[in-house]
């Protein structure tokens, strides 16, 4: 019952945006240059925040410290270290990434990795905690 819920609102939520005027996460690109993460924002409230996440090279390892984030890998793969986990990621996979959990993501594939990232309350990046 889980996963179809969360499948369910990985599929709603970019529905819901449309209807906010913005564009479906599947027509969305990354700029030509950017360093190595690129992101936009969907849609955000008090509640939650939704991002495309466009990822060349890595993610640093980090935790959060407040809120907890589903990533929905829409393109490229990449080994993700999920708290004690080394995992394989690729396209149609869905990560939940409870609050402090320590988690990276190193890209494996020739193109970037795409994801849809929906972090809950609202996120500001001010709770991001890096970890050496």
């Amino acid at each position: 019952m889980g996963k179809k819920l969360l499948l369910l609102l990985l599929l709603i939520v970019p529905l819901f945006t449309i209807g906010q005027n913005s564009q479906a996460w599947d027509t969305i690109k990354a700029p030509s240059e950017y360093d190595n993460i690129y992101s936009r924002a969907l849609y955000s409230d008090s509640l939650s925040s939704s991002f495309i996440i466009f990822i060349k090279k890595e993610v640093k390892k980090h935790k959060h410290q407040f809120h907890t984030e589903h990533v929905y890998i829409l393109e490229g793969e990449g080994e993700m270290l999920l708290g004690e986990k080394q995992l394989k990621v690729k396209r149609g996979d869905i990560l939940f990434i409870p609050k402090n959990t320590i988690h990276s993501l190193k890209v494996t594939s020739k193109e970037a990795v795409k994801v849809l990232s929906i972090q809950s309350p609202y996120f500001d990046g001010k709770d991001r905690i890096l970890i050496e």
